[in-house]
């Protein structure tokens, strides 16, 4: 999986553009969000930068080299600092409660760690703290077998269902969780119509 996605970054073209995902940027500006940022599977950098402009301080993690390489550069041109890890999640030495927000933007992981990462991410968020989740749902699929340039996973045992959100986050107050159909425009991977499942939440105190 790492050599997939450091062969997807390593070209001068940012993968999926360097705007924000619309989502991840209404929440944080219909709500005001500051403090520490958690951004698991970030990529090449674009909503944590533009997380970084919105104030926030930023903690960024992948397992692409290449990600972080142009998260970094899209961070100098932008004239802000992040911080951006490359390795294994379970690995690294992070603080419960110690994240004001948490976002996973199309941050899909295999099966069989996606709940661990899921109930893991949780406990670094405060009480009270916010999470912030768009990624395909399980819905996407047919769609993705008419127009596989909306991207996404092609084993649908890697996409959301509600259901799944639900009980990953149980200890959290739901604000929103939808299954919507919308049309992508974020950079060449991500074109097209495609179902997600949009979920933010408030960690119960």
């Amino acid at each position: 999986m790492k050599e997939f996605w450091n062969g997807r970054y390593e070209s001068s073209e940012y993968a999926y553009g360097t705007e924000p995902n619309k989502y991840f940027k209404e929440i944080l500006n219909n709500y005001n969000l500051e403090g520490k940022i958690l951004l698991p599977g970030e990529g090449e950098g674009r909503n944590a930068v533009y997380a970084a402009k919105k104030g926030l301080n930023v903690f960024a993690f992948d397992i692409s080299i290449e990600g972080k390489k142009k998260a970094l550069k899209l961070a100098d041109k932008e004239k802000v600092s992040i911080t951006y890890e490359v390795g294994d999640f379970l690995q690294m030495s992070l603080t419960n409660n110690s994240f004001d927000v948490a976002a996973m933007i199309f941050a899909h992981f295999p099966p069989n760690i996606i709940s661990i990462y899921h109930k893991k991410i949780a406990e670094l968020v405060k009480p009270d703290g916010i999470i912030i989740l768009e990624g395909f749902s399980k819905g996407h699929f047919d769609l993705q077998q008419r127009n596989p340039n909306a991207g996404g996973p092609k084993n649908v045992d890697l996409l959301f269902s509600i259901h799944q959100i639900k009980t990953d986050f149980s200890n959290f107050e739901i604000l929103e969780l939808a299954e919507k159909e919308i049309e992508l425009k974020e950079g060449e991977f991500h074109k097209g119509k495609a179902r997600v499942i949009r979920f933010c939440g408030r960690k119960k105190v």
